[in-house]
């Protein structure tokens, strides 16, 4: 019989996906219910409240969750610039940890620094810093592209949902649609497997499962609706923290991740993503680690570049 926690997070996969069926937002979104406390074209302000659906190993915010947050906060206030029912393309995003845990309340808020001047298209640039409490744990820097929706898609205005707006109860499973089964199948074989070998349920549920190699690391992570976003490519948050948890892998665990650059280069489309991660330094004291992200026909998706710091012994 699955225990009280199992239950919760199950019932919280089903509600996302009875928050999904409303549209203008995606899965993911609604499945660790960001908060938009805050959205104008100045600024924005977006939270997560963590709990085990969205904690780590070490029971700290997963970097996926944590690069979301960041996503999310940062575009809300470029969109807040062009309308709610924009699509954007992440171009870049940029964060530099602080070393403070991921625990607790996460805060993101963003601040708009207007369009690049000499760009044919509306390359928005923005800032963003990460706290809990006041204590910084992030910050850092993205730019998004408007695109024209892909053929045969409608876009429709983000919802910008607060976490104390009335939501739908949790769908019946065996009443789901045929895109949602496979979300709740992901999360039912994520369930078992951290109660077969242990483990945090988020890394399990996005399909972060980095091996180290001997020059790095590697890993291949399932493409579906669970991650997807508002036109179902992998989402821009996930991604890198896809990117940033391979990296992490090719270290032991006497090195603490501390900065994340990363480049989008197509969408994150296929049936799965493989993130290979490779050292381009290695001293003493930091690490330097290049990690490319392919797709369908081995397309190239993301380049992130991460940075590494010893621990004290």
């Amino acid at each position: 019989m699955p225990g009280d926690r199992d239950l919760e997070i199950r019932n919280r996969v089903l509600r996302g996906l009875a928050l999904n069926r409303e549209p203008g937002f995606h899965f993911a979104g609604n499945f660790l219910d960001f908060s938009y406390d805050g959205v104008t074209p100045e600024g924005s302000r977006v939270s997560l409240e963590p709990g085990p659906h969205c904690t780590d190993s070490h029971g700290e915010v997963d970097l996926g969750s944590v690069a979301m947050l960041a996503d999310l906060a940062l575009a809300a206030t470029v969109r807040a610039n062009l309308g709610r029912a924009t699509r954007l393309a992440t171009v870049s995003m940029h964060l530099e940890l602080t070393g403070a845990p991921r625990r607790g309340r996460l805060d993101a808020v963003a601040r708009f620094h207007g369009f690049f001047e000499e760009g044919s298209g509306k390359l928005g640039q923005a800032s963003v810093v990460l706290a809990h409490g006041g204590t910084a744990i992030a910050f850092g820097s993205g730019s998004f592209m408007a695109l024209r929706p892909p053929a045969g898609v409608t876009m429709h205005p983000a919802p910008n949902r607060r976490r104390d707006d009335p939501s739908p109860p949790p769908l019946d499973a065996n009443a789901l649609g045929r895109d949602e089964r496979p979300v709740l199948r992901q999360a039912d074989a994520a369930l078992a497997r951290v109660a077969a070998d242990g483990g945090s349920f988020v890394e399990r549920f996005w399909g972060y499962a980095p091996r180290r190699l001997g020059s790095g690391a590697a890993a291949t992570m399932k493409n579906g609706p669970h991650v997807g976003n508002r036109v179902g490519h992998a989402q821009g948050g996930i991604l890198l923290g896809l990117a940033a948890a391979t990296a992490v892998a090719a270290l032991p665990a006497s090195w603490a991740l501390t900065g994340i650059s990363g480049w989008y280069i197509s969408p994150g489309e296929g049936a799965s993503l493989r993130a290979r991660s490779a050292f381009v330094h290695h001293g003493r004291l930091t690490a330097v680690i290049r990690t490319q992200i392919t797709g369908r026909e081995r397309r190239r998706v993301l380049e992130v570049v991460t940075t590494h710091a010893a621990r004290p012994v």
